[in-house]
């Protein structure tokens, strides 16, 4: 089958997802949570497991939100936007008098804002550094940058549309960016990378016993591999889809995350690199001519 056919309608699709992503975040930016913005940690001590559902539910309709709530050891750690002494009674009372948990109150902090930048800051550095690695091994192990830098564009595009859905599910779903969104966000570019390297050194292989051009190889490339893409990625998603469904308000954004993050890998090895490998190809003996 001639994939690469069609790769300016690959392109396209790509381009109408960053778009979307590019929009949603100049209108309405990313949900950043408390993890970025501070807000209040409260730390719990149960007597025994209860459904955070439950309780989550019970105190919003007090009027005070939610951001998470997280089992720890046997602890149940809230997350909360900055709540005052008067809030924090209530909500023992919820626990204590309403849902007769016999909540022992463990801790009660408030995070500033502060910490929001840093975080910020080092999660850019991790993907800096994550990428220009990623493109110095690419181009050792291929022995050319082409296959690095193509490599490294449909990681960033993975990225870009990772963080676009975010915003927009954000707006209109209440999702939010905490440390589970930035362990997605580089386990996505892991996915994404790993993908397409398999996919390259079909390439390679097929390079050194055979003469045809960039185009043929490319192609039969990715029909070899796109069964085994799918088997892995399924298996993968049905994971996910069931993490989602039944893991609870805690895991619930970072089982979306890595969904999301694993779709877009699966398409853009074969229709963002690949295509992107051969464009340059194109170009380079082009120039040479």
């Amino acid at each position: 089958m001639n994939w690469l056919h069609y790769k300016k309608i690959y392109f396209l699709i790509s381009g109408i997802f960053i778009c979307l992503g590019i929009i949603s975040l100049l209108k309405w930016g990313l949900p950043l949570g408390v993890d970025f913005v501070g807000g209040t940690i409260l730390e719990y001590q149960l007597v025994e497991s209860v459904s955070t559902e439950g309780i989550v539910n019970k105190i919003e309709e007090e009027g005070i939100e939610v951001s998470s709530i997280q089992s720890v050891g046997g602890n149940y750690l809230f997350r909360l936007p900055p709540i005052d002494i008067t809030e924090k009674e209530r909500i023992n009372q919820i626990l204590n008098d309403d849902l007769k948990l016999n909540a022992t109150e463990l801790r009660f902090e408030t995070v500033g804002p502060t910490i929001g930048p840093e975080l910020v800051k080092k999660t850019i550095y991790a993907l800096v550094i994550a990428a220009g690695v990623i493109l110095v091994w690419v181009a050792i192990q291929f022995k050319s940058f082409k296959f690095g830098t193509s490599a490294i564009l449909a990681m960033l595009h993975d990225s870009f549309i990772l963080i676009g859905f975010f915003s927009l599910l954000g707006h209109w779903a209440g999702a939010e960016v905490d440390f589970l969104f930035v362990t997605a966000l580089l386990t996505t570019l892991s996915f994404s990378v790993h993908d397409t390297i398999v996919v390259y050194d079909r390439i390679r292989e097929s390079q050194k016993s055979s003469g045809e051009d960039m185009v043929r190889l490319a192609n039969r490339a990715i029909s070899e591999t796109m069964t085994r893409s799918l088997n892995n990625s399924f298996t993968i998603i049905f994971m996910l889809v069931a993490l989602m469904l039944l893991g609870g308000t805690t895991v619930k954004w970072f089982a979306v995350a890595l969904l999301i993050g694993t779709i877009s890998g699966t398409y853009s090895s074969p229709f963002v690199a690949v295509p992107l490998l051969v464009i340059w190809d194109e170009f380079r003996k082009k120039l040479q001519k």
